[in-house]
């Protein structure tokens, strides 16, 4: 049996309430292979599951076509990766009780094995994108995998600096990947498909559902080496990822953030329970034994500055300021400080972090 005929079995069993990763483990060393587990008695089958896997099973088998589920599947663009597959995410093997089924739309690539997650919260602040757009920036241009969950806020904003820095990016959902949520992300997704891929353990028409993120973010950070939170209030699922790296054993990063911001407050407490402070992708880098990042570029740097753009540099810091508070400080005008800042910026001298407020470098 060839392994796209075999996957149209484990596709069915995915779709069957009450077998997980453990029963389909079970089947497996029962019966040798899905296919003949899916024909099997219940006699036969009883040896492998309990009453009520054993009594859904029988009653979805009656229902589920495995030929049909999966020409469904690949007309939509979708392929089906299973624990079997060579192609399956090695670091995500070494997790317990990995998901059997992962559905990709876009590629699975080796490059994936030196992949970094990044993580936080949907209301973002503005140092908040800022930083989260400079670490991903850094570690794209450094050939690490950037992981997400392509939420609001944090989630989205690494994907897309990874996709602008030319990077390959990864985006756990917490619905099937028919279903794109948020619906405003459905561009992103799109052209996360040709950068790197979409993946669900959900079948492909599932609706997103509240259950379903914190569940989903067991596999970014088991796709990863590390998980980076950026911004995460006190109740926040970015923690919940961060929980599940520390079982795994995998690094967990924290950005700082303003100790009278609620933005900040779960990373705080995570940095208190010995989580390592980052500030930069080259302490990332330098914790993972990653090398460093490329330098950036300094041609747009080089080009020269008038009297006006300099003073307005010498106020501006690494630390987003709202251009109201520039103007302010410089003493002229908002409408001639923006014509100011959009020149520096064209030039890579400052940063747009959003809602108006710059930022150095």
């Amino acid at each position: 049996m060839t392994q796209a005929d075999e996957a149209k079995y484990w596709v069915a069993f995915h779709l069957v309430p009450y077998i997980g990763s453990n029963r389909l483990q079970r089947l497996l060393d029962r019966f040798g292979a899905l296919d003949r587990a899916w024909t099997a008695s219940a006699v036969e089958l009883r040896t492998a599951l309990d009453e009520r896997s054993l009594a859904s099973l029988l009653r979805c088998r009656a229902e589920i076509d495995p030929d049909r589920e999966m020409s469904r599947i690949e007309q939509a663009g979708i392929r089906v990766v299973t624990r079997q597959c060579p192609d399956y995410p090695g670091l995500l093997t070494e997790i317990p009780a990995p998901p059997p089924v992962l559905y990709v739309k876009g590629t699975l690539s080796h490059q994936d094995a030196v992949a970094v997650s990044i993580v936080g919260t949907r209301r973002l602040t503005p140092y908040g994108r800022e930083v989260t757009k400079r670490l991903a920036t850094d570690l794209a241009r450094a050939g690490v995998v950037v992981v997400s969950g392509l939420a609001r806020g944090i989630d989205g904003v690494a994907h897309e600096a990874t996709i602008e820095a030319g990077g390959r990016t990864l985006a756990v959902l917490g619905s099937g990947i028919n279903v794109i949520y948020p619906p405003e992300h459905r561009n992103l997704a799109e052209r996360m498909t040709e950068s790197g891929a979409l993946i669900s353990d959900y079948p492909p028409d599932r609706d997103p559902d509240a259950p379903n993120f914190p569940a989903r973010n067991r596999i970014i950070a088991g796709l990863t080496l590390g998980t980076i939170v950026v911004e995460a209030p006190a109740r926040s699922g970015a923690l919940i990822t961060a929980d599940f790296a520390v079982d795994y054993g995998r690094e967990v990063f924290v950005v700082p953030g303003s100790v009278l911001s609620d933005a900040s407050e779960g990373c705080h407490r995570l940095l208190r329970n010995g989580a390592r402070i980052v500030t930069s992708a080259a302490d990332v880098l330098d914790d993972l034994n990653l090398g460093v990042p490329h330098a950036p570029s300094a041609v747009q740097k080089a080009l020269p500055l008038d009297e006006d753009e300099r003073r307005l540099l010498a106020l501006l810091t690494s630390e987003p300021q709202h251009i109201d508070e520039v103007a302010d400080a410089a003493g002229r005008p908002v409408a001639q400080v923006a014509a100011l800042l959009l020149t520096m910026e064209l030039k890579g001298l400052i940063h747009n972090a959003g809602a108006q407020h710059y930022a150095r470098g």
